[in-house]
């Protein structure tokens, strides 16, 4: 995925137009269109991107499809990008499904054997 890629594809997750990021950057739609289209592109430019996206230039530069990006604003009102692959999230609370199901068992067998001494 190209930079000028990156950008549309983080443009949509947000949820702005193509119009109203092109009147955010102070440019034409048409210019912006071709800007979604290029390979590379100059860090200033990207600096101006990335802060019409709200989101830092890195974001841009490290922007991978199968990952997500959550922007939360802590108490100072700063945007903090948060990153994480939905894949691991569903395996993190697999695993932690599989340790209280176990702890479950472990629980049962202890009752079911205490009643088998009783009934000795």
């Amino acid at each position: 995925m190209n930079i000028g890629q990156k950008i549309a594809r983080l443009r949509e997750i947000r949820g702005i137009k193509q119009a109203d990021l092109a009147r955010r950057l102070g440019v034409t739609q048409q210019a912006l269109s071709k800007m979604e289209n290029c390979e590379s592109m100059d860090d200033e430019r990207l600096e101006r991107v990335a802060s019409a996206l709200e989101v830092s230039p890195d974001v841009i530069r490290n922007f991978r499809e199968d990952v997500i990006i959550n922007n939360v604003n802590d108490q100072n009102n700063t945007v903090i990008n948060y990153q994480f692959n939905p894949i691991e999230k569903i395996v993190a609370l697999y695993d932690q499904l599989l340790a209280t199901e176990r702890k479950r068992i472990e629980l049962l067998e202890a009752m079911l054997k205490q009643e088998q001494e009783k009934n000795r």
